[in-house]
This record gives structure tokens, sequence and C-alpha cells, in this order.
């Protein structure tokens, strides 16, 4: 998995090859309240209905909060090093804290994954969403690749499965610095229709922040409705933004994919929790190979 929670923004999908600008996706192996429903689910009808609001599409409470804090309801993100080095790929490793203090080990899946880890640049470049690994101490490892220099930040998205948080969702984060000459991009202007790969999603719907919000996405390939669109994280598609200027965090859970194929509209009920540009970076799968599309959306 326009539009944790357009949040919380809320659809969370896999990681994706990084792109300088966010456009192109590279496989990882990747507020306010959202849920998404495809349409033309091929032999099955539609996959229309929604979510219960205030849960993702695992039934789970949606995240609260907008992912800019390192702790949230006693549970608490560690990071092995804060400085990251810069044109090669690297390992972070990180743990969270439960209310007790210890490394929590526990955990329930979120579209398909225990865990869900996002970086992103300063200017909003460089988008890369991974599932990494834990190890039995409660280690967990996260395969970056190469981050440009300048100032990033890491976010993790879970679910507990022991403490008093138990079931809800959590987007923790943490500030890293990638050493080196820093120069920003500016952030593309907002616009209505982005292209990835052959593929051109148009975005139909204008939101205001804190208002629920319907916004189509429709997806298309030289002219033609695209309705192949496959499984990934049990959806159809998967939506994270990202908010300019503080880097706030919206994840977008969908409506769980019914069926082989979907498409060619998704459709998502946003709440953006602030007004301002908001960087929209959108995965789907086709042919099995993950695409992931980024485009600037502005809430009122």
């Amino acid at each position: 998995m326009l539009a944790a929670a357009l949040l919380a923004l809320a659809l969370t999908g896999c990681g994706s090859a990084a792109s300088g600008d966010g456009m192109s996706g590279m496989d990882h192996g990747s507020g306010g309240h959202a849920h998404a429903t495809a349409s033309g689910a091929a032999g099955t009808g539609d996959t229309t209905g929604h979510d219960m609001p205030g849960h993702d599409a695992g039934g789970h409470e949606a995240a609260a909060g907008d992912g800019l804090a390192a702790e949230q309801g006693g549970y608490r993100l560690d990071l092995a090093a804060a400085e990251l080095p810069g044109g090669s790929p690297a390992e972070l490793r990180f743990t969270v804290a439960g209310p007790d203090g210890a490394r929590l080990t526990a955990f329930q899946p979120e579209q398909t994954k225990p865990m869900h880890f996002y970086a992103i640049r300063s200017d909003l470049t460089g988008f890369q969403h991974l599932h990494p690994a834990m190890a039995a101490d409660g280690t967990w490892t996260a395969p970056l690749a190469g981050l440009r220099p300048g100032s990033w930040r890491v976010y993790a998205s879970f679910v507990p499965d022991a403490g008093p948080g138990k079931g809800a969702g959590l987007v923790l984060s943490r500030p890293v610095t990638v050493p080196g000459t820093a120069a920003d991009t500016p952030l593309p202007a907002a616009a209505a229709t982005t292209t990835v790969d052959g593929y051109t999603l148009t975005v139909a719907g204008t939101p205001t922040a804190g208002t629920a919000t319907e916004l189509k996405v429709t997806v298309s390939k030289d002219g033609r409705p695209v309705t192949d669109l496959q499984p990934y994280l049990d959806t159809f598609a998967h939506l994270t933004a990202f908010h300019a200027g503080d880097q706030a965090f919206a994840h977008l859970h969908p409506q769980a994919a019914r069926g082989a194929a979907g498409g060619p509209e998704l459709t998502f009920h946003a709440e953006l929790p602030k007004p301002g540009d908001w960087r929209l970076h959108l995965q789907f799968q086709t042919g099995g190979t993950l695409h992931t599309a980024a485009l600037t959306l502005r809430a009122a």
C-alpha cells in the first residue's frame, strides 16, 4: 500500500530499491487514517468495502501520531549508530525496547510482515522501504542501499505482541546522519500525475488537513487501463507519505486484496493531519516486479 494511517495516511509495502528522487522502486526484500480499495479484481468483482475506522488492514489499531517520536506508549526505538556511511550499502541495526525496559521480541504481523522499516532524506528523496530480519535477542538488521550525504530519518512501523500496547500499531523514528557534502534536491511541485517504469498514475481528489477525503488513483500504461495489478503484502498497493519540512510520516493501510489481479482504480480514504506538501510513495506489483511511484500532493 492516495493515501499509521494518509495518515496517520496509511498503506505499507515492502522494500523497493531506492532512487535519488524516490520515483523508481528498489526491492529490499522494500496522525490521520486512510483506507484503500482496488476495483476491477479479475474474476472476483471489485474489492469494495473499507476496514473498520481506526484499524489497519490486519485489524490492528491504527498508529497514532506523526511518526516523529522515538518513544511512544513506553516503547522506544534504539539505533546502534546515529551515523551511516554514504555511497554504498550499509546495515543499520536497531532494537525496540518495551515498557519494562527489555528488548521486545514479540511482534504481530502487519500486512504480512512483523516490521516495516523506512528511510527518507530531509529533502524527501532516497525513499527506501525494507522488511528487516530480527535475531533471537531482538536485534533487527536493515540492509540499506547507498545513502547520499545529508540528514536522514529512519522509521520503524510495527505492532507489539506483548506489553500494554499489544495489538496497537506504532511508528517510531530517529534521525541519522550521512557525512559528506550535502546538496538538497528541490521538492517537485504538486501534481496529479506521475510515471514510473512506463506506468502512469493519475490522482483525483483534493485533501483537506484534518478531514477525511476520498482519493482515487488510476493506473494506466500506453494509454490503456492496467488490470493486472498483483497482490503485494496482501493488498494491490502500498502507500506511505512524508510531510515537507518536518518529515512527518503517514502510512496508508489498503483494503486486503481479493483475487489474483486488480486495477485500474485504487481508492483511498485519507485523513492528512496537517496542511502543506506531502511526498507520496505508492508501491504496486505487476509481472512479479515491484514498482515505486512518487508525487507531491498538497493538503489545504
